[in-house]
């Protein structure tokens, strides 16, 4: 029985501390190889917590293995967008400007009848308030509302509605340029590098995010440590 309760106890711990260890985003909002992580942790847990002929040894290395694998290919999106989006995939924009995008819908198999339901869960029962609707790595439903449906903000009060003609875009993502975006709306690595100078960078390195606003503003966040 004391052997049965520590064994318990010591995988218990392991596991949380793996959980902990791969982040908080592990437990709520779990991607496909997330999911798959934890499903693998809990099963090689299981088997020495009930068959005491199985060395502990045995469910302890596994889990340090997966987590290892885990951490490394966590490491690896951090560094690689490339890598990121061939791991994890990239969010799916299933309503754009106010359009189903069909074939979109059908490559995700999302029937029309789930994107209703998920639209209803964020208390919206009128598809054709909805903008944009993306579904992200995780499976939730992002939803962004045509400007006249959205609640005014104090700026907005007796102001006509301006709709935005697209979403704000990734232009520099941990001092990596997104070049496809970037390509997109008509811009080019010189036009980018007259805009890092006038703001005081020396290389897109130097800063963590750029996002090109809908009226073609830009927002800088430099990376840590970067004086501009």
């Amino acid at each position: 029985m004391i052997t049965a309760f520590v064994r318990t106890v010591i995988l218990y711990l392991l596991i949380i501390l793996s959980l902990r260890l791969l982040g908080k985003r592990q437990i709520g909002e779990l991607e496909p190889g997330e999911l798959v992580l934890t499903m693998m942790l809990s099963d090689l847990a299981s088997v020495p917590m009930q068959d005491f002929a199985v060395p502990l040894l045995w469910g302890i290395v596994p889990i340090f293995t997966l987590l290892s694998v885990s951490m490394l290919l966590s490491y690896g999106c951090l560094k690689s967008n490339r890598f990121r989006t061939m791991l994890c995939g990239k969010p799916a924009i299933l309503i754009e400007n106010g359009k189903l995008c069909q074939t979109t819908m059908a490559k995700n198999r999302i029937t029309i009848d789930e994107l209703l339901e998920q639209l209803r869960a964020q208390n919206i029962v009128d598809v054709t308030t909805v903008q944009h609707a993306i579904l992200e790595n995780s499976g939730q439903l992002s939803v962004l509302l045509w400007k006249a449906h959205q609640p005014p903000t104090a700026q907005e009060w007796g102001q006509a509605p301006q709709e935005v003609s697209r979403l704000p875009t990734v232009i520099i993502s941990d001092g990596q340029v997104e070049l496809t975006a970037l390509f997109q709306y008509g811009f080019d690595l010189s036009w980018l590098s007259g805009q890092l100078r006038a703001k005081g960078f020396s290389s897109p390195k130097e800063v963590f995010l750029c996002v090109l606003s809908p009226n073609d503003t830009l927002l800088w966040v430099a990376k840590e440590g970067v004086i501009v």
